[in-house]
């Protein structure tokens, strides 16, 4: 574990490292709990879990070129995915796969990983606009992969404030390293806004226009 921590805080320092983590965590849960809803296996909700908590994470070191991706190198991000697909396993039955609890693990892996991908992406040298939408990219790219692996629309994709969500964490972010404030400041509200308007798309139905076919 040290080596992860080392290579995290040399680009994300301790507090967005540790909201890496924790966003790798929340999303593998989505991931694990949409394989419960679709009936896969044991292993097919380890597959699934660790895909959606670190393809996000994957892309964004790909694109900013800190290769090989943590993910790929260090075991932790893998037995995180475990662990969240084992929980998600053994308590299944307790589980109301038809609510709202997917969405709601998305909707904080999309604002934790939108706000660190962003931070990320600032210390290694991209211009504000470039990391806000890499920190977006990275928000939702576990997201994606995991519902086109069970076969339905990623939430992107629609009209829900998704994408949109993410996008106005890193703006957070980036507007925070502009005014000078603490990183942990602007990550926060990165977060919270991101939560918010994905928590109002989720409950009260917030969505952007979608075009009338007539």
């Amino acid at each position: 574990m040290s080596n992860v921590l080392a290579e995290g805080h040399h680009l994300l320092g301790t507090f967005a490292f540790a909201l890496d983590v924790i966003g790798t965590f929340v999303f593998a849960l989505s991931g694990a709990v949409a394989g419960v809803k679709h009936r896969f296996d044991l292993f097919g909700l380890m597959v699934l879990a660790f895909v959606t908590g670190n393809a996000g994470g994957i892309t964004r070191d790909l694109l900013i070129g800190a290769v090989p991706p943590a993910a790929l190198v260090h075991l932790e991000y893998l037995w995180i995915s475990i662990l969240a697909a084992l929980v998600v396993f053994l308590w299944s039955r307790r589980i109301n796969v038809q609510g709202k609890l997917i969405l709601s693990l998305d909707a904080a892996g999309l604002a934790l990983f939108a706000v660190t991908g962003t931070q990320k992406a600032l210390a290694a040298g991209l211009n504000p606009v470039m990391a806000a939408l890499l920190g977006m990219l990275t928000g939702i790219g576990g997201g994606m992969i995991r519902d086109v692996l069970v076969n339905q629309t990623p939430f992107v994709l629609q009209s829900d404030l998704y994408a949109v969500a993410a996008l106005a964490a890193g703006a957070a972010v980036v507007t925070g390293n502009w005014l000078h404030l603490p990183p942990y400041a602007g990550m926060l509200t990165g977060v919270v806004l991101c939560l918010g308007l994905r928590m109002m798309a989720i409950f009260r139905g917030w969505h952007l226009p979608v075009a009338k076919l007539s």
